[in-house]
C-alpha cells in the first residue's frame, strides 16, 4: 500500500487541521480534517477518508487505498501526545526547558528550524532506546 504524507498543524485560532500532500501524491481525491484538538482533527480526517471511499464505491469508481504518514508541527505534536509526554519529561529528553515547550504548545512562539530538528532528534533517539527494551518474565 502506498504511503501518503498528511500534515497536522495548529491554526492561529487554536484549532487543528490535517491535510494531504497533493503535490507529491497525485491521487484522484483529497481529504482533510479539522478539530479543536489534534486528536479530533485526525479522527475527522479518517472520517473524511472513509466517506470518500464510500462515495467512490457508490459511483463505481476505482479508489486507491493508502496509508497515511503524519507529519506534525510542534504545537500539534505536543497537543496530541500531551497525555503521554509531560513537558517535564520532554525537557529531560530534549534539553529544551518546559517554559519554551509550553510557548510552542500554545502557539505563542514557533520554534526555529534548528530547534525543531533538536526536538525531533531527541524523540527519535528515545524511540530507538524504547524499541530495544525487552522484559523477562
Amino acid at each position: 500500500m502506498r504511503k501518503v504524507k498528511a500534515f497536522i498543524e495548529r491554526g492561529n485560532d487554536g484549532s487543528f487541521g490535517v491535510y494531504m500532500d497533493l503535490n507529491e501524491n497525485k491521487l484522484t481525491y483529497a481529504v482533510s480534517g479539522d478539530g479543536k484538538t489534534a486528536k479530533e482533527a485526525i479522527a475527522d480526517f479518517y472520517g473524511a477518508y472513509a466517506d470518500m471511499k464510500a462515495y467512490y464505491q457508490k459511483v463505481n469508481k476505482p479508489f486507491e487505498e493508502v496509508e497515511f504518514v503524519f507529519h506534525y508541527d510542534i504545537a500539534s505534536f505536543l497537543s496530541y501526545y500531551s497525555k503521554v509526554l509531560t513537558l517535564s519529561g520532554l525537557e529531560k529528553l530534549t534539553g529544551v526547558n518546559q517554559r519554551q515547550l509550553s510557548h510552542y504548545a500554545t502557539g505563542h512562539r514557533r520554534p526555529r528550524p534548528v530547534m525543531v530538528k533538536k526536538i525531533e532528534a531527541a524523540l527519535h533517539k528515545f524511540s530507538q532506546d524504547i524499541g530495544q527494551v525487552r522484559f523477562s518474565a
